[in-house]
């Protein structure tokens, strides 16, 4: 059986539908696919309920499918940044079914392993908790969490062989897996694709009987999601003015008070 297909909308062309709900790997913006998300987004499907970790970022990830309204309700843990997520919202245009960060997780593991249901103590005497049933086990109070099966899952991928098993390359591996064995049908978008017997038993993070579709995307965008950068120091300037500091304090002068002298360079 031949999984691969040759272009994201090809991938995409017969499983995606008006209504369904869709499980979509990633965290923030590291290990999302971009391609199949982009696919979605041209096939025009509406009335969509995603299930992620988090809604992307304004005009990247699956902000764009809020850009075109085909979400109608997102089940996320987090959604901070996201001013049209926002706008929608409290506007009364999208719904939301918050869920705690390890219990979306655990709703998507379950469902792939055939679980309908599970207990945890997460949410217990909060808005979490309304509405469900609680139960006492060992004198401790528990919620109980229906597990999730989303008729589709879009993944991504390191590298896939030509059977479907994947290797997850850091913290894609978040909530890629369960995403995946989770979906009725899965689509997987990768990096590289390999021959069968070229990815190490020990090394195969996912089993591809899990796997459907594969699509290859060698070259995404994985724009940074909030970056983050710290000045250089230069260590000669800092050398000349930490002996200054030194000198003013043998005259009897205060050190500055930004001056942090390094006693192992200064040995």
């Amino acid at each position: 059986m031949n999984k691969i297909y040759p272009s994201a909308d090809a991938a995409l062309k017969g499983v995606v539908a008006d209504g369904q709900t869709l499980a979509v790997g990633g965290f923030g913006l590291c290990g999302i696919p971009e391609a199949l998300i982009e696919a979605l987004k041209d096939s025009a499907v509406q009335n969509l309920t995603v299930i992620s970790n988090n809604a992307g970022v304004d005009g990247f990830g699956l902000g764009k499918l809020l850009e075109t309204r085909q979400i109608k309700k997102m089940i996320a843990s987090y959604v901070g940044e996201n001013k049209e997520f926002e706008r929608q919202y409290l506007a009364g245009e999208l719904q939301l079914e918050f869920t705690p960060q390890g219990t979306l997780a655990e709703k998507l593991r379950a469902g792939g392993a055939g679980i309908p249901a599970f207990f945890t103590k997460t949410g217990v005497g909060t808005q979490v908790a309304e509405g469900k049933e609680l139960r006492e086990f060992d004198g401790e109070t528990y919620v109980m969490e229906r597990s999730l099966v989303p008729d589709v899952a879009l993944v991504k991928a390191d590298v896939a062989d030509k059977s479907g098993n994947l290797r997850f390359r850091l913290t894609a591996r978040n909530f890629n897996p369960a995403a995946a064995m989770a979906g009725k049908i899965c689509v997987v978008e990768v990096e590289k694709i390999v021959e069968v017997g070229e990815l190490a038993p020990d090394d195969i993070h996912l089993p591809g009987i899990y796997v459907h579709r594969i699509v290859l995307n060698a070259t995404p965008e994985k724009r940074i999601e909030k970056r983050t950068v710290s000045a250089s120091v230069d260590a000669a300037a800092a050398k000349v003015e930490a002996q200054t500091a030194i000198a003013q304090a043998a005259a009897g002068s205060e050190l500055p008070a930004r001056v942090v002298i390094n006693k192992k360079e200064g040995a």
